[in-house]
């Protein structure tokens, strides 16, 4: 940890040190600016969102991480499968069959070590990276941020300017809360509930890394099933949020219930043991009303969250971090850090990631189902494949839902 005193002036402050806010520092830094990233936590810390999309490879690549990620004892995953009501699998989607490259290798990530890696890169790369460091308050002269009052690891207050002001605060979502920007998407109100266990079955061969997501009997809830090191399995449940958390029901209570519905995933934790506490979240799916501003934009959870179930979520904070990283580099270049070039990224960003939306939204669609769209549409494998893999943004990459709205 950094213990000599801060600066007063930074070019770019990066309120929490995730994988969109290392990605953010890592590449300012690296393109010469100074960047001071304030974590409020210590690492490393738990977190969960373990799973990775195949196409974090090259976001991971241009941060210099990949060597670290291929010697990790991380798992590997190369493919993804479903499990219908029925407790019937569906074929493992394997992304190396689409795509015989190394990136459609992908990672199951224990985020403490995952996150403290991405950190660590860049403080490596030249960032000022502060942990036990809270951001009490974002700092405005009219719309225009320039800076934040912090509380550093000592208790002490100290003010520091800044050029641009980067909110990667995850979920806390600090400045989109201060400012009254959050929505939480109505449709989504969905909560999760999850834990750990070691000795969970896993199928032989490279499928024991997939990701497995299970539908319990009554449809109205899904189970994930991924992975870990060590023989560790994260294992949890998600419904909406008013019939998962009923009143005077504990965590583990819930989480029992959900099981006894499930019959396939009950066969793949017999002889496991759990050994972790339960965990809940609720509220988790949202979005920004505007999501940059006169020297501030947001980036990661703090931009928003869809949905845990395409495992979307850390993909989407290392391509915003790295997509918002260029658009400050131009804007501190051009010494114009205005909201429309703060924002420049945004509207393409939004536009890929409508269509992991518009996943979401099919598969709680009790009138769809992926596998008879599957047996009408075989010719859509590559193109549902490509959207698994989190290839959005790319013209094509919508394709598929001209198909699926006449199945609907």
């Amino acid at each position: 940890m950094n213990v000599q005193p801060l600066a007063s002036e930074y070019d770019c402050l990066v309120i929490g040190g995730g994988p969109a806010g290392s990605t953010v520092a890592a590449l300012v830094a690296q393109a010469g600016y100074s960047v001071l990233v304030a974590e409020r936590e210590t690492f490393p810390r738990f977190h969960v969102g373990e799973s990775l999309m195949p196409e974090t490879y090259w976001v991971f690549k241009r941060l210099g991480v990949l060597e670290q990620m291929r010697d990790s004892l991380f798992v590997k995953k190369v493919s993804v499968q479903f499990v219908g009501r029925s407790g019937q699998a569906s074929q493992p989607f394997f992304f190396d069959e689409h795509d015989p490259r190394e990136c459609s290798t992908t990672w199951q990530v224990e985020r403490a070590a995952f996150d403290k890696l991405l950190l660590d890169n860049a403080a490596a790369r030249g960032a000022d990276c502060r942990e036990a460091t809270r951001v009490l308050e974002v700092l405005f002269d009219g719309n225009r941020a320039h800076g934040a009052q912090l509380q550093t690891s000592d208790g002490r207050r100290q003010s520091v300017q800044a050029k641009v002001v980067v909110d990667a605060s995850g979920q806390q979502a600090l400045l989109a809360n201060a400012l009254g920007l959050k929505r939480i998407h109505p449709q989504l109100k969905k909560a999760a509930v999850w834990s750990y266990y070691q000795g969970a079955m896993r199928e032989s061969g490279k499928h024991g890394g997939a990701t497995v997501i299970l539908q319990n009997r009554s449809g109205q809830a899904w189970f994930w099933y991924i992975p870990l090191s060590n023989g560790v399995t994260s294992v949890g449940v998600v419904r909406d949020r008013d019939a998962l958390l009923r009143s005077g029901e504990s965590p583990a209570e819930i989480f029992a219930r959900e099981l006894a519905d499930c019959p396939a995933l009950e066969q793949r934790l017999a002889g496991a043991t759990r050994t972790d506490d339960f965990h809940v979240a609720k509220e988790f799916s949202y979005d920004t009303r505007q999501s940059a501003g006169d020297g501030w934009v947001l980036v990661g959870d703090a931009w928003g969250f869809i949905d845990p179930i395409y495992s979307s979520g850390v993909y989407f904070a290392l391509k915003s971090g790295e997509l918002a990283a260029d658009a400050i580099v131009a804007a501190l270049a051009d010494g114009e850090t205005t909201a429309a070039r703060l924002g420049s990224w945004l509207e393409g960003f939004q536009q890929g990631t409508s269509w992991i939306r518009r996943l979401v939204d099919a598969y709680y669609d009790e009138q769809f189902s992926f596998g008879r769209f599957m047996r009408d549409h075989p010719e859509q494998l590559g193109s549902l494949t490509n959207l698994l893999i989190g290839r959005i943004f790319h013209p094509q990459a919508g394709e598929i839902f001209a198909a699926m709205d006449s199945e609907s």
